[in-house]
Formats: C-alpha cells, sequence, structure tokens
C-alpha cells in the first residue's frame, strides 16, 4: 500500500504519552502537565472535533485507558472504547491490557463493518509500551475471537519500571521485537481490511527511556501518510515526504505541534480556528 513518510519531533520522550497525543490533536505545544491542564480552556479544536464539525463519525480506541477518558468531549470524540468496553476476554502482556491485533480487529469489526457512516478514529496501540515483554503472537484475523487464543503465549507481568533492572542489552532487544510486532500487524490489518477509502495516519508518540536509546535520544518519532489512493499523497506532495513507511535520516523533521495545521491545509477546503 503506498505510503509517505517523516519524523516529527515530539514535546515528551521516555514517557507522557498524553502531552504527545494532546500536541498531535490540538495543533498547541504541550509539554508539560500545567499546558496539558489548561488545554481545554483554549478553546482550540482539536483534529477529532474538526472533523465532527464536518460531519464525520469520531471515535477513540484506547485499551490502554482503564479509568474512563475525561477529555473526550473536547477532544471531540462521539465513542470511547476503553479497556472495559472493548470485550477482551484473554490475558494481559504486562502494561498492554490486550494484544494490538486484537484492538485492530474489534475497531474493524466495531466500527468499520460494511455501509458504516465516514469515520475518523484514533487508536492507540499499546503492545510497543515498556516493559516490552512477553509479546503476544500474531493468528489468523479470524481467529482472534474473544481474545482468549492468546493465553497460550502470555506470559509472566512485569511493571514498565522492570526495564530498570534489566539488562540494557535485553530490553533494547525486547523494544526493537514489540515495535516488529506492532508494526508487523498493522501492516498486515491493513492488507486485510484496507480499502480504497482507508487513510491511515501511524505515528509514534515518543521515544522509549534512555535504557532503551542510549543516554541522548532525540525527539523525533516517525509519522505515516498510507492511502491506496494517489489523490490523498498527492496532495502532501510539497511536504517532500519520502516514500514507504521506513524514513531514511534525511527525512524531513517538523514540530509535531504543526501536524494539525499542516494536515488542514493540505486536506481542508479553507483555514481553521
Amino acid at each position: 500500500m503506498p505510503a509517505r513518510s517523516a519524523f516529527l519531533t515530539s514535546p515528551t520522550f521516555g514517557g507522557g504519552s498524553w502531552l504527545a497525543h494532546s500536541t498531535l490533536e490540538s495543533g498547541v505545544w504541550i509539554d508539560n502537565q500545567a499546558r496539558f491542564d489548561d488545554l481545554d480552556a483554549t478553546g482550540r479544536a482539536t483534529l477529532a472535533a474538526l472533523f465532527r464539525r464536518a460531519g464525520w463519525a469520531t471515535a477513540a480506541v484506547q485499551p490502554g485507558t482503564t479509568s474512563g477518558f475525561a477529555d473526550a468531549d473536547f477532544y471531540g470524540y462521539d465513542q470511547v472504547l476503553d479497556a472495559h468496553t472493548l470485550g477482551y476476554e484473554g490475558p494481559n502482556f504486562s502494561f498492554a491490557t490486550m494484544p494490538d491485533q486484537y484492538t485492530l480487529k474489534t475497531f474493524q469489526d466495531r466500527l468499520r463493518a460494511p455501509g458504516h457512516a465516514p469515520l475518523m478514529a484514533e487508536l492507540t496501540l499499546v503492545s510497543s509500551h515498556a516493559p516490552w515483554t512477553p509479546l503476544p503472537t500474531l493468528v489468523p484475523w479470524d481467529q482472534v475471537g474473544d481474545g482468549s487464543v492468546y493465553a497460550s503465549t502470555s506470559g509472566p507481568s512485569l511493571p514498565p519500571q522492570a526495564i530498570m533492572t534489566t539488562d540494557p542489552a535485553v530490553v533494547r532487544a525486547n523494544y526493537l521485537a514489540s515495535i516488529r510486532y506492532s508494526l508487523a500487524t498493522l501492516i498486515s490489518y491493513l492488507q486485510t481490511y484496507g480499502d480504497p477509502d482507508l487513510v491511515t495516519i501511524v505515528v509514534g508518540d515518543h521515544q522509549p527511556a534512555p535504557v532503551a536509546t542510549g543516554n541522548d535520544p532525540n525527539r523525533d518519532v516517525p509519522v505515516s501518510i498510507v492511502a491506496r489512493d494517489p489523490a490523498v499523497l498527492d496532495a502532501i506532495a510539497t511536504w517532500g515526504w519520502e516514500p514507504g513507511l521506513r524514513p531514511s535520516a534525511q527525512a524531513p523533521v517538523r514540530r509535531m505541534d504543526t501536524f494539525r495545521d499542516g494536515f488542514t491545509q493540505a486536506y481542508g477546503p479553507r483555514p481553521i480556528e
């Protein structure tokens, strides 16, 4: 499936993913908790709110959310599927309440069924969250079911901070394996369920902890837009993003808070306030 890729500079690294998510959605640089707490008062329209304003259905799929999503209305989500409402009956994988494959399959079955309304959804995949072990195994999509199929691949759950007491070489190998699993799962989903109308934005929220990256990590994360419709990628031709899902070291780098306005300028009918 055709794609264009580059990098975004995240406002955080090693944690604080909500700061990156709010920065991407709002187009405001949110690099600390105080700025996040004040975001509601700005009246800033998020990407989801702009889609809802245009008549689209909107949804947040958040398997890592276990205690409600108080800001759903601010962000502009009509529906939230969280750890309690996704219907998962399988084992946890440390921090990950469920495998990415289950999240994607449930999203497909419940929100992308034939005849669904135009939909903008944000999916937060959690299999690549520390401590990056154990990892599930990718199974045939028609065997995902309620998630109990993953019981045979689960192992002892560890808290995220376990990475601080583990051999760094092992941590890095586990982190790499988790990224491979998440990307392989997402690519398999797009190959299995992609259609000419599907547009997917794939973005990392932040770099992992220094135990995985080294002591001097930058804050750049990969971002890709994937679409079968050539017009979608033609609309961002001036951005200089590279073909494929793996940006090179020479790929363009923008701050994450510039994405909202760049996206709306490329695809919207007029400037957005």
